[in-house]
């Protein structure tokens, strides 16, 4: 054969190859047509099933009963799971990993919430899971290195699904400051190069689809490091599961689907693909109501365990108390606020003696995490409130300090914030005709610093007395606000606390006393309204 009928033979071979591997591309291409991924986020430990919440007993059987179906299920959650609820608390999320291992859940993000117990818990959780944590933007400050594996890779039959997982960067004061000390939280522009890197990574894997498993929201406290903005910085995500702020979402953004189911199992989301495109199917609560027996009896034993130790009745409460988030605890004074600060400063003052008593309290509205039914109150009941077991201290402070905490803890009020201060013993106005002015960023934290303290706030009274900025000022914390957490970071400044004094008492032991001793067992209606504390200027 001469050199040009060689030329004419590669060339009709190399075309022959092209189509023939166009061909195959074609043939066995990636077939969802059967595929629905299930997901869930902010369980928060709401895993039993009520009026209220789906739980996981039902969840498992809406599992099984599309499988049989023929739908080929993947199971996956955006994290926040072993910490919320008196459940999550008895055993530290241990029964919640059980039960996901039960359902078979192929992966699940990190959420800030997983760190509550600390990091060596959260090890053991992550041994016992027979699925894998993932989340890209961890990093473990002594090796460099995530502190998970970034990302996890799915081999099916049907396809190559590439799962990255996101945890908000809010988590360096949104977690116990002690717990999360050698992490680093990448954020912004780092955040989205690195995302991009492990995106694009997962399509070198020749993955037919790619999910980004992110506890990231949409605050606007974290504004660009939202679901969002990766979406708008970030090529390559076909769907974005999202958690963290507790929303229900079902949008396009861009050419990606972005998903999220509210929280505490209220919903299951449910996506399938259909007419070419990913659609999000949520299903309801009252949808489905069989439950997988299987799974509803490790729950009972759990469930038992807690009513064995934590079923003694402290009290009651004439009428309901809310414990709403939005609006309530996280956006403005709260009935349950006021009763719970109320709560803390009285036990308080037992403990200090009229001689050293405190002035007031602030509780950080995120830190109350439920309310109460009317009827009988247990100790579980109470220990739903303060999950935390957060200790508590009575800090010296200047009112200009005062000032500008509860400034720095409204900045993004009328929207939520954890921060947002429920207090005792102090009333001040929150005016939001004036746009709150940044400072400073505070050292690991989301938040900013007030530039002008006083700008939104002003502080009528502490302690029965006109306010003094001038004034050194006596208020109990708990120690993850006297830590920096939430948006408190201005009390970890150097002389930012003049004295601090371990009351040696948690948050949950004050209620409960303060129910029996104070209250002698019975809440009235007094408390079913707010006291007139917090004033807000719309």
């Amino acid at each position: 054969m001469n050199q040009k009928g060689y030329d004419i033979f590669k060339r009709s071979l190399y075309s022959f190859l092209v189509v023939f591997l166009l061909l195959c591309q074609t043939v066995f291409a990636a077939d969802f047509s059967k595929v629905m991924i299930l997901h869930t986020n902010d369980i928060h430990g709401f895993v039993m099933g009520d009026d209220k919440h789906i739980g996981m007993p039902i969840i498992s059987q809406i599992k099984k009963e599309m499988e049989a179906k023929g739908y080929n299920v993947i199971m996956l959650d955006a994290g926040d799971i072993i910490q919320g609820n008196i459940l999550a608390k008895y055993d530290k999320g241990q029964s919640c990993i059980k039960l996901m291992n039960s359902i078979g859940y192929d992966a699940a993000a990190i959420g800030n919430h997983e760190f509550d117990y600390g990091l060596d818990v959260l090890n053991e959780r992550m041994r016992e899971a027979k699925f894998p944590f993932i989340s890209s933007n961890i990093i473990d400050n002594n090796t460099e290195n995530t502190f998970v594996k970034p990302y996890t890779i799915l081999e099916k039959e049907y396809g190559k699904i590439g799962i990255i997982g996101l945890t908000t960067p809010a988590t360096k004061t949104s977690a116990r400051p002690e717990n999360v000390a050698t992490l680093n939280f990448l954020e912004g522009k780092v955040l989205m190069a690195s995302t991009q890197m492990y995106v694009s990574k997962l399509i070198a894997e020749k993955c037919d689809l790619i999910i980004a498993l992110g506890h990231l929201g949409s605050l606007d406290s974290c504004m660009g490091s939202r679901s969002e903005d990766v979406l708008a910085n970030v090529n390559g995500i076909d769907i974005f599961i999202d958690g963290h702020d507790h929303e229900v979402k079902n949008n396009k953004v861009g050419n990606a689907l972005q998903v999220e189911t509210g929280c505490y199992t209220k919903h299951l989301g449910c996506i399938v693909y259909e007419d070419g495109k990913w659609q999000e199917k949520l299903i309801n609560l009252g949808d489905y109501t069989k439950a997988d027996k299987n799974v509803e009896k490790l729950l009972n034993n759990a469930s038992y365990n807690v009513e064995l130790h934590l079923s003694q009745s402290v009290g009651e409460v004439v009428n309901d108390m809310s414990g709403e988030i939005v609006p309530g605890l996280r956006t403005q004074e709260a009935a349950m606020g006021d009763f719970c600060s109320d709560a803390i400063l009285w036990q308080s003052n037992q403990i200090l003696g009229q001689a050293d008593k405190a002035d007031g309290c602030i509780v950080n509205g995120g830190g109350i995490r439920t309310g109460f039914n009317a009827g009988k109150i247990k100790v579980k009941d109470i220990q739903s409130v303060f999950p935390f077991d957060d200790k508590l201290w009575v800090i010296t402070i200047k009112g200009s300090k005062l000032l500008e905490i509860i400034e720095a803890s409204t900045q993004n009020t009328p929207s939520a914030m954890g921060g947002f201060p429920q207090v005792s013993g102090i009333e001040y106005t929150l005016n939001l005709t004036v746009p709150y002015q940044k400072g400073p960023q505070y050292p690991r934290s989301m938040y900013y610093a007030p530039a002008a303290p006083g700008s939104r706030i002003t502080i009528n009274s502490v302690g029965g007395k006109a306010f003094d900025p001038d004034a050194e000022y006596r208020i109990v914390v708990n120690d993850f606000m006297k830590g920096g957490g939430d948006s408190y970071s201005g009390l970890t400044a150097e002389n930012a606390i003049i004295a601090a004094d371990e009351l040696g008492i948690t948050d949950s032991d004050c209620l409960q006393n303060y129910i029996i001793e104070r209250l002698h067992g019975k809440i009235t209606p007094e408390y079913n309204k707010i006291q007139g504390r917090i004033k807000i200027i719309q």
